[in-house]
């Protein structure tokens, strides 16, 4: 499997910053700390037993990756979701994820075939458990993520990688989002069988557009059903 393959993007509890930085960024990214909502330094402090100085280097590093907004005078607040921002990372993700695709398809070998279908085959294993709502399951998110790092992860740079996990991470809320407020299920089940069989058949063309339009349907679905919470401000 290439060296870049499957590994955490970012390490916490090495620090208690670091660990209050990924307990927030994971309540931020699944919406339980509402876009806009502000972060108040006594309300953590009483939550986390963390000094001021901690959680303002926690807060600076999620402001750093889009997450939370610094206010001047004014704090910090969970950062808003908007049109606009919504339609910036979807065009990000898209010209990161075709570009890095083709590398891999290109370059891989045996190994990256393998963990393409197997982290596939988990996430199918996973989705049975509740196939109509998948992200409620923790389980789910991380195999969701490990599939498409997969199928990225031999393209042969961990620069372009780490920008494509930044904006993974962004998008992650408005998946959350999508989720929530579309009237059906989506068939991602399907959309992942496709992208996967057209990556192993080495068909990039086919692969970049199947990835392209599954991660312009989640914008399409956040525009159409949940528009009432974007633009607010």
């Amino acid at each position: 499997m290439p060296d870049s393959a499957i590994r955490p993007r970012k390490e916490f509890g090495k620090t208690i910053a670091a660990d209050i930085t990924h307990r927030l960024r994971e309540e931020i990214i699944a919406c339980a700390l509402a876009p806009g909502e502000p972060l108040r330094f006594d309300v953590l402090r009483e939550r986390f037993g963390a000094s001021f100085t901690t959680l303002r280097e926690a807060l600076t590093a999620l402001a750093a990756e889009g997450l939370v907004d610094a206010q001047e005078q004014r704090g910090f607040r969970v950062a808003p979701v908007s049109r606009q921002d919504l339609m910036e990372i979807t065009d990000a993700r898209v010209l990161v994820e075709v570009e890095l695709i083709r590398r891999s398809i290109a370059r891989g070998d045996d190994d990256w075939e393998i963990a393409v279908i197997s982290t596939l085959h988990r996430l199918k294993r996973i989705e049975q458990r509740d196939p109509e709502h998948p992200l409620r399951d923790p389980e789910w998110k991380i195999a969701h993520r490990q599939f498409h790092e997969a199928l990225v992860s031999a393209c042969g740079s961990a620069t372009l990688l780490a920008i494509r996990a930044e904006l993974f991470d962004r998008a992650e809320r408005y998946r959350h989002l999508s989720a929530n407020f579309r009237p059906r299920p989506r068939d991602k089940a399907g959309e992942h069988q496709a992208i996967m069989q057209a990556a192993i058949s080495r068909n990039a063309d086919l692969a970049v557009q199947l990835i392209e339009t599954h991660i312009r349907s989640t914008a399409d679905n956040v525009a159409t059903y949940a528009a009432h919470l974007l633009d607010t401000e």
